[in-house]
């Protein structure tokens, strides 16, 4: 049963093993839906869904295989002036529901398709309490605070919807792990970064539970209190972000990194400069690019320990020159010794737990501007993507020495 549904999961990129597959199976024979197309959304999406994280991916399949159709994202303003003042929504009663649903039966969704964008072309006011044109209130296909067995909620509040309609309204997208992420999303896959220790000098003045317990026991059960250091997070931090020229179109996902990082209280240190493409014998202390708000690169090494993990955050793309070559600077007025490329090695070597964030997603680092100097630069630290999922991997990765 639905066995087309399990695939489309999958094919959606959730993860529904067999094992899960067959509870679902179980919960459906022992009658826990009801016959009840919005039940069973609930229930097949508790047993399936692992994490919210794919309650969109789950919305589309569900959509998909039960040929929903997805509301108009933007409708003509008229329309939603006739629905701004609806009827007082009325609750229909059971036998309402029943004696509607044999009354109008569910509709072809090709044909409430076509019926919809009719309906867009000929209606010429609002419609409250009415059984077909868009309105609120009533039993027409259209509309909302009414009731239809298979029609499409425009606006408003839903007051007896259905599966599919809920599916439609990808509440969820949001939550998705594979889309570029705000500050939020980054405080908390920061915080998986830390690293506690308790071999720091101090008092001792937080409880240890479990050596209390163990003690107590020990000590033929009079309480005996154990206490410890509290645990500090040893985790240091250096973030070098790319600003300005192609960033540009970046600049709101940096903005919210920053910002993100800047807010983060659990780090024992960190420390934020800046470049523009690459790396070379300097890094800017502003991100305003300032030439004499600046450190030498050499100077970075000296101050900070190996034991520094690094994030660097561009998108890699530049001309060829400005990684390879001496003098590929980008400015007009100023030289480079040695490549950008052999400061970027120096970076990797001094610095062995690191990473590169890049906002361009992962597909077009073959085939955008730059792909050159990104498989190169790829080669020197690893890159990952500026989604949920690729900074949770970076973070995973800066764990791990190199």
């Amino acid at each position: 049963m639905f066995i087309n549904f399990f695939f489309a999961l999958r094919r959606e990129g959730i993860a529904v093993t067999l094992v899960e597959w067959m509870t679902l199976m179980e919960a459906l024979a022992m009658g826990m839906v009801d016959s009840s197309l919005t039940q069973f959304y609930y229930l097949a999406r508790s047993i399936l869904v692992k994490s919210e994280t794919h309650f969109d991916q789950y919305d589309i399949a569900f959509q998909q295989f039960f040929y929903g159709i997805e509301t108009p994202k933007q409708l003509m303003d008229q329309v939603s002036k006739w629905l701004e003042n609806p009827l007082p929504p009325h609750l229909f009663s059971e036998a309402e529901r029943n004696r509607l649903i044999d009354m109008l039966g569910m509709p072809d969704f090709e044909k409430l398709r076509s019926m919809l964008e009719e309906r867009l072309k000929t209606q010429d006011g609002a419609h409250h309490g009415g059984n077909k044109w868009i309105g609120t209130g009533g039993t027409s296909p259209f509309g909302h605070s009414g009731f239809h067995p298979g029609g499409v909620r425009i606006g408003g509040e839903s007051y007896g919807r259905s599966a599919v309609k809920v599916a439609a309204e990808r509440k969820f997208v949001d939550y998705r792990s594979d889309e570029t992420i705000g500050i939020r999303q980054f405080e908390v896959a920061l915080r998986k970064l830390r690293q506690f220790s308790s071999r720091l000098d101090g008092p001792k003045e937080e409880l240890d539970l479990d050596g209390t317990i163990n003690e107590t026991c020990r000590n033929a059960g009079t309480l005996k209190l154990v206490w410890s250091r509290p645990r500090k997070n040893t985790v240091k931090l250096i973030v070098l972000m790319d600003i300005g020229g192609s960033m540009q179109a970046h600049a709101e996902i940096c903005s919210q990194l920053f910002s993100a990082v800047h807010k983060a209280t659990h780090f024992k240190d960190i420390r934020f400069y800046y470049f523009h493409n690459c790396i070379y014998d300097f890094v800017y202390v502003g991100n305003d690019g300032y030439i004499h708000d600046t450190i030498k690169t050499t100077d970075l090494f000296n101050m900070f320990d190996s034991d520094y993990k690094v994030i660097l955050v561009g998108d890699a793309a530049m001309a060829p020159s400005e990684l390879l070559k001496q003098n590929g600077i980008i400015y007009w007025d100023m030289v480079n010794d040695e490549p950008g490329l052999t400061w970027l090695e120096r970076i990797s070597k001094k610095f062995p737990y690191n990473v590169w964030l890049n906002p361009i997603a992962e597909k077009y680092w073959e085939n955008a501007y730059g792909s050159y100097t990104i498989g190169i630069v790829r080669d020197v630290f690893p890159m990952y993507e500026l989604t949920l999922d690729g900074l949770d991997s970076a973070i995973k990765k800066l764990m791990v020495r190199r």
